[in-house]
């Protein structure tokens, strides 16, 4: 994958640097986030962190490899994450913990209390190709790399708990088979669509409000200190996937696509319908009370507050897409401004 195009100062800065070799970042971390307006929506923040939290997946050509743990790197990370953290904290407060046995119903009335825009049903009875093409091209930057920030969890659980993440992760890698992991299913889908397949090939036209949604899974994957809320963010997306992944089968059934484009979703019909139940109960459920008391108190709060982030940034991205094509936008971003490397050179790189 390319480096993107800058957004703004801060990701302008660190894309200039990652053009050449590991040294340390020109200016202070701290000033990392502190545009004016909402960090949820600031494209060079969100960007930035994307960018950071990449070079911890399959990274990006030409950046040599010694960026993903350099020190100045982690420092400007963090202190974007800060800001990041700090508007999540103030969409979410943080929930009152809770018995550990309770745990599955309080997720199951988190979902039930979403009152989010409806962009599944939306595409599957109005949405047109445009529409559903963009619908997937912002997809494409989680479905490429599907389940694998929640793999970072792996390691950092034990016994029922870890088994079950494992169970739900052997089949979103296709259970051996590579035909049939759900990052290869969705290429397909992007084919049938005419779309680029190419791992982050949208990444410049995807605004902060998708990148957001993105980031979140990185920041809570990433950290063991946010363990629970990796659980709940996963939980609730299987708790919350069945009906819109068949919604999305429909919507492009109706645009007269064939069963190679529908596979993806008709997969996660049936698969998440088993998945929310081990994620809820063997997963998150088993974690909290195979956990000691000093510690429960403090886990069960962060899955409810990861699961709660999940549905609050989808309810804006959902309502980001409808607007725009409401108002009969695209809801894409504007042809990016000169490329990385240009910009680096201009610089006197």
């Amino acid at each position: 994958m390319q480096l993107p195009h800058p957004r703004g100062p801060l990701s302008t800065a660190l894309l200039h640097a990652l053009a050449g070799a590991p040294r340390e970042l020109p200016g202070s971390p701290a000033a990392a986030g502190t545009a004016a307006g909402d960090p949820l929506a600031d494209e060079d923040l969100q960007l930035t962190l994307h960018v950071c939290y990449e070079l911890h997946y399959q990274g990006f050509e030409d950046v040599d490899e010694g960026w993903e743990w350099h020190p100045s790197l982690l420092a400007l990370r963090q202190a974007a994450e800060r800001h990041f953290e700090a508007a999540l904290r103030r969409l979410v407060p943080l929930p009152a913990s809770v018995h550990p046995g309770e745990v599955p119903r309080v997720l199951t009335a988190l979902v039930e209390a979403d009152d989010g825009p409806q962009l599944s049903k939306y595409l599957a009875a109005r949405a047109t190709i445009e529409q559903f093409r963009e619908f997937v091209m912002h997809r494409s930057i989680y479905h490429l790399r599907e389940a694998d920030p929640h793999t970072w969890a792996v390691p950092r659980l034990a016994g029922r708990a870890k088994a079950a993440l494992v169970e739900i992760q052997a089949d979103e890698y296709g259970g051996g088979r590579p035909e049939r992991m759900h990052a290869e299913l969705f290429r397909t889908t992007m084919r049938e669509l005419g779309l680029d397949t190419a791992y982050g090939a949208h990444l410049d036209t995807i605004p902060a409000v998708t990148l957001a949604t993105n980031n979140l899974m990185s920041l809570f994957g990433l950290h063991r200190r946010l363990l629970g809320a990796i659980l709940g963010h996963l939980a609730v997306f299987e708790m919350t996937s069945s009906l819109p992944n068949r919604h999305y089968g429909n919507g492009l059934r109706r645009l007269g696509f064939a069963p190679e484009a529908t596979r993806f979703y008709d997969e996660h019909v049936q698969a998440d319908a088993v998945h929310e139940q081990i994620a809820a109960h063997d997963l998150c459920g088993a974690f909290c009370a195979a956990l000691p008391p000093q510690r429960r108190a403090k886990q069960t709060s962060l899955i409810q507050f990861g699961a709660a982030c999940t549905l609050a940034l989808d309810g804006r991205f959902a309502g980001h897409l409808l607007r725009r094509w409401a108002a009969g936008d695209s809801s894409l971003r504007d042809q990016p401004r000169p490329s990385a490397r240009l910009v680096a050179g201009a610089l006197g790189a």
